[in-house]
């Protein structure tokens, strides 16, 4: 059984609150716009950390992570992409592996719109954990955690970490 924070869009922003949140986890996954390498070093210190680049992300970021992921934890196959799109609306540069090969587990970012949702179709679920940065039009900042036992997923759970707003990282702290 591992116990997975989920993450996107930090945009470069850090709050300590990722690890308060991130505390019971196992791994983080991060579904790009990560937006600097010391977001990416500083969850990658805390838990082990899979990512993969957004659209917003440099080449430092680009030749450490890559564009799409696919792995297994526990007995799920995972699929991450930054720009996914979502159950009945993919987006064209992944709908024809998901259709292919669907995995049990797709995760995306890009949106910055929370997105918890089965696809009938593909027998999976995609997992969109919004926008934990202040970049973007989202009201809430949000992230997500979920455990994943075996071939199963339970505990689904949104944190939201407040309002979106210009504060400083010690400013969201207090």
């Amino acid at each position: 059984m591992k116990k997975i924070g989920i993450i996107s869009d930090t945009h470069g922003y850090w709050d300590e609150r990722y690890l308060k949140y991130f505390e019971p986890c196992d791994e983080i996954w991060h579904a790009g716009d990560i937006g600097t390498m010391e977001v990416a070093e500083r969850l990658a210190a805390f838990r082990p950390l899979r990512a993969v680049y957004g659209n917003i992300d440099g080449g430092d970021l680009r030749r450490f992570y890559p564009e799409k992921l696919r792995f297994r934890c526990e007995n799920i196959e995972v699929l991450m992409k930054h720009i996914g799109g979502y159950p009945g609306h993919y987006d064209p540069s992944i709908r024809g592996q998901l259709f292919a090969n669907p995995p049990q587990l797709f995760i995306s970012g890009h949106s910055h719109i929370l997105k918890i949702k089965y696809d009938k179709t593909l027998n999976l679920l995609h997992i969109n954990p919004g926008a934990a940065g202040i970049m973007g039009w989202q009201k809430e900042r949000t992230l997500v955690r979920l455990t994943v036992d075996g071939a199963s997923f339970a505990d689904c759970e949104v944190v939201t970490l407040g309002e979106r707003s210009r504060k400083t990282s010690a400013e969201a702290t207090e």
